[in-house]
């Protein structure tokens, strides 16, 4: 079971946790939607370890050569690719089959992410910047199948938050396989993700910089805008922005000196200090809201 497991990375769940975020902040806490939300983020679950699967169906000859990912299971022939296209192909048709139990949208869009995610694995992960811009929509399919797909207006504030803090997330991952792969051979890059031949050290640090920084401005500015204080009736969420700053920071620093930033669902569980910001945030922001 364990090389199942490995293959279908249900560590990377946590990611689907955007789902909620609507539901958090728009308040709507009845039992029904709490239901619906539930579904949807295990549709979205189910079709995120099939596009998994998929990528590395695609990706096995490039992840036979990388020093880590050769560990896989596609890539180290503990699993057949036969067997993994019957497992990702189930896994969509039950995401899907879910989804669209609970709404048309929710099913939409959920499909949707996974032609995104088909067109990222084979194609646009090369196109260097658009790469990350691909990261970045599905995180924004999953708000808005968790707020349009639950019959919930998607705030403005929350969509301009998500996309650039996964901007930030996305562009921090580019720069950790860059420090990963610096010691290796220049022959090294190409073979495990070819856009890296596009980037630069400076140039990520740049991108990182200015979505690093919009993402802490644009947060802020949410917590202190009328419409904010109007809908919600406090102005309290400003106590929540230093807990921001701090995960941003501190992700940085762990992109720095512990060789963190590759997988940023498993930085979240292996550093003590995010998974106290996360939930610092969560349980803040839920106590701020009811």
């Amino acid at each position: 079971m364990t090389r199942y497991l490995k293959l279908l990375r249900p560590h990377q769940y946590t990611k689907n946790g955007f789902v909620l975020l609507g539901v958090l902040f728009a308040g709507r806490w009845d039992i029904a939607t709490l239901i619906a939300a539930a579904i949807v983020f295990v549709a979205f679950c189910a079709m995120s370890s099939a596009v998994y699967v998929l990528n590395d169906i695609l990706d096995i000859d490039a992840d036979r050569h990388h020093p880590l990912k050769k560990n896989r299971p596609l890539a180290n022939g503990s699993v057949s690719v036969k067997t993994a296209w019957s497992i990702s192909a189930c896994l969509a048709c039950i995401g899907l089959l879910l989804a669209l139990a609970v709404s048309m949208w929710a099913g939409i869009f959920l499909l949707t992410y996974a032609l995104l995610n088909i067109g990222y694995s084979w194609r646009w992960k090369h196109v260097v910047v658009l790469d990350v811009f691909i990261i970045s929509a599905g995180f924004m399919l999953r708000i808005m199948a968790g707020t349009v797909g639950l019959g919930i207006p998607p705030s403005s504030w929350l969509l301009v938050c998500s996309l650039m803090l996964t901007l930030f997330l996305g562009f921090a991952k580019r720069r950790a396989e860059l420090l990963f792969l610096e010691n290796g051979k220049p022959e090294d890059r190409a073979l495990t993700r070819p856009v890296l031949g596009d980037y630069s050290p400076m140039m990520i640090e740049q991108f990182m910089s200015i979505s690093a920084a919009c993402t802490i401005l644009s947060y802020s500015l949410y917590t202190v805008s009328p419409e904010t204080i109007a809908k919600h009736g406090t102005s309290a969420l400003i106590y929540t922005v230093p807990i921001v700053v701090y995960g941003v920071f501190r992700y940085i620093f762990l992109l720095h000196k512990s060789n963190s930033g590759n997988d940023t669902a498993s930085d979240l569980y292996t550093d003590p200090h995010l998974f106290i910001v996360v939930i610092a945030w969560i349980v803040t922001t839920a106590a701020i809201l009811a």
